[in-house]
């Protein structure tokens, strides 16, 4: 299979992460959207390598996997902590939080 359409679908998952980020209200949704434009950086990052023959892009991939992972554990925690006090996870919520 060309690597080219790796990143056209790339570039696709990355789109629709985009959307679930800018039009939902929900923080759980919004956060599975940047997970995937996360990993759909990856893919990019994965294919680019493969294209050019080297390991650089793979290398690069496990690195923002690394700051997934990091990332997913401080937004879970905010997440709960936002619904413990409010009893709801939209994302207008934590604006009415501010001092």
């Amino acid at each position: 299979m060309n690597p080219m359409n790796y990143v056209i679908l790339a570039a696709i998952l990355f789109s629709i992460g985009a959307a679930a980020v800018l039009l939902r209200r929900n923080a759980i949704v919004a956060f599975m959207g940047v997970e995937l434009m996360l990993n759909a950086a990856n893919l990019a990052l994965v294919a680019f390598s493969r294209i050019h023959g080297e390991l650089d892009g793979q290398v690069m991939a496990f690195f923002v996997m690394v700051v997934a992972a990091a990332e997913v554990v401080v937004g879970l925690a905010i997440i709960v902590a936002v619904f413990r006090a409010r009893q709801t996870i939209s994302l207008d919520e934590p604006a009415e939080l501010k001092g």
